[in-house]
């Protein structure tokens, strides 16, 4: 890794996952910030649905783009990422090197949270084959990008977030099969 400032942890992974429900988590166990690039966006620019029908996805994008340049820019900081981010390519240039860890979900545990959540993510509107579909495009670059893997469909945040923090404490090394 260069001396450049860079995040303690950066989180990818598909909707549902748990990014910013774990991320929060881990912020509190490390003692450091939490960065969330779609609550960047809402911040900015207005709720993610409104940007999606009125502005267009390739907008959103554009948005996307810039609130991961600065939270990228973070030293320290627990960063969760949009599930769609890291589709573009500057977003998986300025990933290069850094701890990256990938939250996995099964079909059904998605399912379940996205109907308890009443979710209004645009890419998903259309239920969770839809849901499937996206993430089945994804995969090869979350698997691309993750330095670690955990899968949150069973097991407590709570869990998880402590074996994240303990991953970073430790330097971040390649453990692909985390769950």
């Amino acid at each position: 890794m260069t001396d450049r400032a860079h995040p303690a942890v950066v989180l990818i992974g598909p909707p549902a996952a748990g990014k910013t429900r774990i991320g929060k988590r881990i912020a509190r166990a490390l003692e450091t910030e939490f960065v969330d690039t779609d609550r960047m966006i809402v911040d900015r620019h207005g709720p993610i649905p409104e940007i999606f029908e009125h502005e267009g996805e390739p907008t959103f994008r554009g948005y996307e783009r810039d609130a991961v340049a600065d939270a990228l820019a973070l030293d320290g900081a627990v960063v969760a990422l949009g599930g769609g981010a890291v589709m573009t390519p500057e977003t998986t240039e300025r990933l290069a090197g850094l701890p990256v860890a990938l939250l996995t979900i099964t079909e059904e545990a998605a399912e379940a949270r996205l109907t308890r959540s009443g979710s209004s993510r645009p890419l998903v509107a259309g239920g969770v084959a839809q849901w499937a579909a996206l993430v089945e495009r994804r995969m090869p670059t979350y698997r691309m990008l993750a330095r670690a893997t955990w899968d949150t469909s069973r097991r407590p945040a709570d869990t998880i977030a402590i074996e994240i923090a303990d991953w970073v404490r430790l330097g971040a090394p390649e453990r692909k099969d985390a769950s």
